[in-house]
């Protein structure tokens, strides 16, 4: 999953099934997040309307590869997702009051964080299942809010295309930091 797996731009004309993303996101919702606050969302466009919905927010560099890809996960997080508090840590419910007396700023730091490690649980669950991924930033996230979130409840952070991908249109594996350059042990 780290050593062999790449990240793909091209992909190979074979549809998702709507179970593997299911799978996917029952495998992605275990991992840990702050207090369990689970604030990921995702859309999974796989249809022809939605990925042409999505077009107008993709950077030109990132048309191609995106609507090419079977699925496009938009990767959000839920601006409230404290109010879950109770139900994902029945232990301690007034985690949501205490989430949510935050600064609103602070709230929306954490859910962000949280919901950011999950996208890459999500990743790494779609390597697990056999699914090839390409993240990408290169969109307008407001845009996309406007698009496909506009009660502006959940925001758009990451897209990331999910199918099965073109190996033969692979660049050669670009260079990795190594430990002295990127660690310190204090």
């Amino acid at each position: 999953m780290f050593s062999e797996a790449r990240t793909h731009a091209a992909w190979l004309d074979q549809a998702v099934d709507e179970a593997v993303l299911r799978r996917l996101y029952d495998l992605t919702r275990m991992g840990p997040t702050g207090a369990n606050s689970q604030p990921l969302r995702v859309v999974f466009v796989s249809s022809a309307a939605g990925k042409e919905k999505l077009r107008p927010a993709l950077a030109p560099m990132n048309v191609e590869k995106a609507m090419s890809a079977p699925v496009i996960a938009i990767i959000a997080y839920d601006t409230a997702y404290h109010l879950q508090m109770p139900k994902l840590f029945p232990a301690r419910p007034e985690t949501k009051d205490r989430l949510a007396a935050l600064p609103e700023e602070e709230r929306a730091r954490l859910g962000l964080l949280s919901s950011t490690l999950q996208a890459g649980y999500l990743i790494l669950g779609a390597r697990a299942l056999g699914l090839d991924c390409g993240p990408m930033g290169g969109f307008d996230a407001a845009k996309v809010d406007e698009l496909f979130f506009p009660d502006g409840a959940w925001k758009a952070t990451l897209l990331i295309n999910l199918g099965y991908g073109d190996s033969s249109k692979l660049f050669p594996r670009l260079p990795r930091l190594e430990f002295e350059d990127a660690c310190r042990v204090v």
